[in-house]
């Protein structure tokens, strides 16, 4: 029999909204009657999906920074959007939700080691959420390249989403899913989405107002009716940003809710999601990615370098043939943050391999300090053998603290908008200014001076905002507040 299927992907995440000193979320004016976005965006989307039963039909990842402001001020939400997945897994030995790299960094821009570890921390806090190793795994913005796959791929994930145009080849067949070979024997599973459905539901609200109607008229016509006759399976993937559903246009989680449970059978379609497909369903082909790519943006990962044509006058040269200033504040504020990482790591290393075989090891497990799981001290003298001194247990949670804040100054968003006014590079740069004054208070090593000229060089060409004095009031809030890390 015929099996003409279909998979909505959902990918739910939220840029941290919270002070970075604080941990508060600011009032925002324009999510009124709601104090912020994430409470508006919830009531609008996430809890009313939750409530329908969505989350048990589609395939979704929720980003760990969305699901610890769900934790601490919407557990229920959360609770049921878990419970949700584990019907699932209890039913078919799968579950329907995915893992998601931790910080929402641009992979293919970090090193391997970060890599490593947003991949570990991803599946580490996903396993705590939901209760089981993770199958699949969303890379933010679908930003891939080989080195990520392999992480993947050694860590345990069998499959990720990307974006037609990743692939390596022109005229995909996006109606089954792809094995990606990779180096030493290794390989992963990768769905493609379909472009024209995935960007109708994002960006045409018309298509999405009737779910009969688009079951039988726009999603049905899209399965290749040479395949149907042979009776192969098909799958078609729509992937899109979960707040689509019930936030960006109103009502959609209605119109999810009647596609999933029954507009889609009224057609003669199934719906599905990854894990249960690869159940029944083996991979037949193989394809390769194009390097350093994402689905937000057709240039690459240009946006997130500060040379990519989406931003006004980036690929503009001057007369004296420099880039034009318009793109170079996130060019100059990422290679800023890479000097920076350099003396971190370097500090980070050279304090800790004298009682610590492995420094990075302990940096991927601290996720569950992160998570509660267990104290710093525990995790430094399990991964010691040993009880160590107190000051170098102290001075090892500092390092491991700055480590962190050193991850969420890579946080994607900082670099997404052409604006460097906006709240996201800014709160980037407060996370830098936390990582090094926890580094200072570690090691006595002040590299404040150092942060400042690099940061120089970053200049808004709106209002003339530079980097310099954004990281210098961060700096000096940190001093005043006289805390040393969050809950102290």
């Amino acid at each position: 029999m015929t099996i003409n299927a279909f998979c909505i992907h959902a990918h739910f995440y939220q840029p941290p909204r919270e002070d970075p000193l604080t941990g508060v979320v600011p009032q925002e004016s324009g999510a009124v009657p709601f104090p912020n976005w994430n409470e508006r965006i919830h009531a609008e989307c996430y809890r009313p999906n939750a409530e329908l039963g969505n989350f048990n039909r589609i395939s979704f990842n929720i980003g760990p920074t969305l699901n610890q402001w769900l934790v601490a001020q919407n557990p229920k939400t959360l609770s049921m959007i878990a419970r949700q997945d584990r019907a699932n897994a209890d039913r078919h030995g799968v579950g329907n939700a995915i893992a998601q790299a931790y910080n929402h960094t641009i992979l293919p821009l970090a090193s391997h080691r970060d890599k490593v570890t947003q991949v570990a921390w991803g599946i580490a806090e996903f396993e705590f959420r939901f209760g089981r190793k993770p199958q699949g795994m969303w890379l933010p913005e679908t930003a891939v390249d080989q080195d990520t796959l392999a992480i993947l791929a050694d860590q345990g994930i069998q499959f990720t989403i990307l974006a037609p145009w990743q692939a390596d080849q022109a005229d995909l067949d996006t109606s089954e899913p792809y094995r990606v070979d990779l180096p030493e024997g290794r390989s992963i599973v990768v769905f493609f989405y379909n472009q024209d459905l995935s960007g109708g539901i994002s960006f045409d609200p018309s298509l999405t107002v009737n779910a009969d109607q688009f079951a039988a008229s726009v999603l049905a016509p899209h399965f290749q009716t040479e395949k149907s006759r042979r009776g192969e399976p098909q799958i078609l993937m729509l992937a899109s940003d979960g707040e689509l559903y019930g936030h960006h246009q109103p009502q959609r989680d209605l119109f999810l809710s009647h596609l999933l449970n029954g507009a889609g059978l009224s057609s003669g379609l199934t719906s599905t999601y990854p894990g249960l497909w690869l159940n029944n369903h083996p991979v037949r082909r193989t394809v390769g990615i194009q390097e350093n790519t994402s689905w937000s943006c057709h240039h690459g990962v240009g946006r997130w370098l500060g040379t990519c044509p989406c931003t006004p006058g980036a690929g503009s040269v001057s007369a004296g043939g420099t880039l034009s200033r318009e793109g170079n504040w996130k060019a100059h504020l990422r290679y800023a943050f890479e000097c920076l990482t350099e003396a971190i790591d370097e500090l980070y290393y050279s304090a800790l391999r004298e009682v610590i075989s492995d420094p990075w090891s302990l940096r991927d497990n601290y996720i569950h300090v992160i998570l509660g799981q267990l104290s710093a001290a525990d995790l430094v003298t399990q991964a010691a053998g040993r009880r160590i001194s107190e000051e170098k247990t102290v001075q090892a949670r500092l390092l491991l603290e700055a480590q962190r804040e050193r991850q969420r100054m890579y946080t994607s968003c900082g670099w997404f908008f052409d604006d460097f006014d906006r709240i996201e590079p800014r709160n980037n740069l407060a996370y830098a200014a936390q990582a090094l004054r926890l580094t200072r208070l570690a090691t006595g090593h002040d590299l404040e001076p150092y942060a400042l000229q690099s940061l120089a060089r970053v200049v808004s060409p709106r209002t003339g905002l530079r980097a310099d004095s954004v990281f210098h009031y961060h700096m000096q809030r940190l001093v005043n507040d006289g805390r040393i890390l969050a809950g102290d």
